[in-house]
């Protein structure tokens, strides 16, 4: 029995595949950042020396709420980051020093440089948890009883937070900070005596911040879209027939609703033969069912000029 198949393919361009960006590309980073700072009230030993002696007695410091400013330059790794920051700290307090002083006003003025190291927790996300820890240089500077004293000393700090990419390139953190320095040994000299004092200096911080990213490389082109092989449909004629049998228009018709869902698809209508018999008449006898199937798709409302 001579048997044909015919191949309807409808095609239909596919949509592009959605690729997720990363928030956060890396790379070198800058920010400003500011908020509120607390010191640790403090209990120390002070000594007096006047032109009559010297006595030692317990200083109580009490502090009021200061500021925090500060710009960072760093590297965003994409998890780890690290960063050099600079930072402003002024606070204003008062000293009950004793009978030998009785009560002073004093401004306290911290500069620390340091060197920061962070790492990010779901990097590259919109919402960015994370700690972090640095180490530095702390220049004190404390205003009292009239005169003006310095001290440098090692600075510490630990910090935790949240960040919130904005786009690829801004971005803003909201974190508590603690930061501490060695004991410093402040000395103020007036008129006839000098009090040496050793505070602790402990901060605790609050501070917003905002990061530009620049110079991170850009992102890769999206994929080409993926391949989408065309559906097929075969229909099967009789030895030497062209006709349509009844499952052959149910075929047909599964063709016609494709290509109606479709909308501007093209159809490629291909016949077939077995090799029996002579050439020619058997190019005819598929140009018979090639054209058997397109009438019937267009009696199933498939346009003429979309069928080939």
């Amino acid at each position: 029995m001579k048997r044909m198949v015919i191949g309807v393919a409808l095609l239909a361009a596919a949509p592009f595949a959605a690729q997720a960006q990363s928030l956060q590309p890396g790379g070198v980073y800058v920010g400003l950042e500011g908020g509120l700072n607390w010191l640790f009230n403090s209990s120390y030993n002070s000594t007096i020396f006047t032109g009559g002696g010297s006595g030692s007695f317990t200083s109580n410091a009490s502090f009021n709420t200061g500021y925090v400013l500060g710009g960072t330059v760093g590297y965003d790794f994409v998890g780890p980051r690290v960063e050099l920051e600079g930072a402003y700290r002024a606070n204003s307090g008062n000293v009950q020093a004793g009978a030998f002083v009785g009560s002073y006003g004093f401004n306290l003025q911290q500069i620390n440089v340091m060197g920061n190291i962070y790492y990010d927790f779901m990097a590259g996300g919109r919402f960015v948890p994370y700690v972090g820890a640095g180490a530095g240089v702390g220049f004190l500077n404390v205003g009292a009883l009239g005169t003006t004293v310095t001290s440098t000393q090692f600075a510490y700090q630990a910090m935790v937070g949240a960040g919130y990419n904005i786009d690829e390139t801004f971005r803003i953190n909201l974190e508590g900070r603690y930061m501490g320095t060695t004991t410093p040994n402040f000395v103020h000299s007036g008129p006839g005596f000098s009090v040496s004092s050793n505070p602790s200096i402990n901060n605790i911080s609050v501070m917003a911040s905002l990061q530009m990213r620049f110079g991170a490389a850009p992102p890769p082109p999206p994929p080409p879209p993926p391949v989408v092989a065309p559906p097929s449909f075969m229909v099967f004629f009789d030895w030497d027939r062209s006709n349509l049998s009844q499952q052959a228009l149910n075929t047909i018709k599964q063709a016609s609703d494709a290509f109606k869902t479709k909308g501007n698809a093209r159809i490629t209508a291909t016949g077939h033969t077995d090799t029996s018999g002579p050439e020619a008449y058997n190019m005819a006898l598929s140009l018979r069912r090639a054209n058997a199937v397109k009438d019937a798709l267009v009696r199933n409302g498939v346009p003429a000029q979309a069928i080939s």
